[in-house]
């Protein structure tokens, strides 16, 4: 997929992400888009069990094990996993849509870049995942959301790629989390607010122009912080 067919598809489609297996030249393409009521058609259950239960969570649990226990056969298990879920198209409600089960357990950090950064962000990962030798077995995931106006949020005055990485939980995440968040500071990578990343409070500071309004509201209504804990204290800061 090019940058030039990426960008068409993001103005056809209301909803467009997309999960790239390391290791291989492959990705799968999701898009979602609102459609009327009449048109309701959603998956068969023997069709949502197959991809969603025993693909995706089931047979994806099995995948990782043999991946943490024999981390040569990465390349060829991400090149099977890749090609693994078949095309399918149905309509039902957006619960059903965007809500999916997960069973196997896993890490995750993701940043949000502006758009013109996703493919710099990319291709560097993928050259580190290359030299570090690093064995992967969960896809990077890519989605993308418009700018908005409130403060702290990671699209706060600019249209993202948000990409996302993940690490089985057999497996140490330490290393691949370390050189992603290095890549994404040289591109002004917001974290998501609730996974993992070692910003704090100075470092957070620049990436968000409202930042210290937003600390003085928090000291206004909350002097006392009656609504605060450790994580909060890390990335707003101890005083005002």
């Amino acid at each position: 997929m090019s940058a030039s067919s990426l960008d068409a598809r993001l103005e056809a489609h209301r909803h467009l992400e997309f999960y790239w297996f390391p290791h291989t030249d492959r990705v799968q393409i999701k898009v979602n888009d609102r459609a009327p009521e009449a048109d309701f058609a959603p998956l068969p259950r023997w069709r949502e069990r197959v991809d969603d239960d025993l693909s995706a969570n089931v047979l994806f649990e099995r995948i990782n094990r043999l991946a943490a226990a024999r981390p040569t056969l990465t390349p060829r298990i991400n090149q099977i996993s890749a090609r693994a879920l078949s095309a399918r198209e149905y309509v039902d409600r957006s619960y059903r849509v965007f809500c999916t089960r997960r069973s196997v357990r896993f890490v995750e950090s993701e940043y949000a870049v502006p758009r013109a950064a996703l493919v710099p962000v990319l291709t560097e990962l993928r050259r580190w995942i290359d030299r570090s030798g690093a064995t992967l077995p969960f896809p990077v995931e890519v989605r993308f959301a418009a700018a908005d106006d409130i403060w702290l949020s990671t699209g706060y005055d600019r249209a993202n790629a948000y990409i996302a990485i993940h690490q089985y939980h057999r497996l140490d995440h330490r290393p691949y989390f370390a050189a992603f968040e290095a890549i994404v500071a040289e591109h002004a990578g917001r974290p998501h607010w609730g996974k993992l990343h070692t910003l704090d409070a100075p470092r957070l500071r620049a990436l968000y122009p409202r930042f210290d309004d937003f600390r003085a509201v928090r000291e206004a209504v909350d002097p006392g912080r009656t609504f605060t804990n450790t994580y909060l204290e890390l990335v707003l800061g101890l005083g005002v």
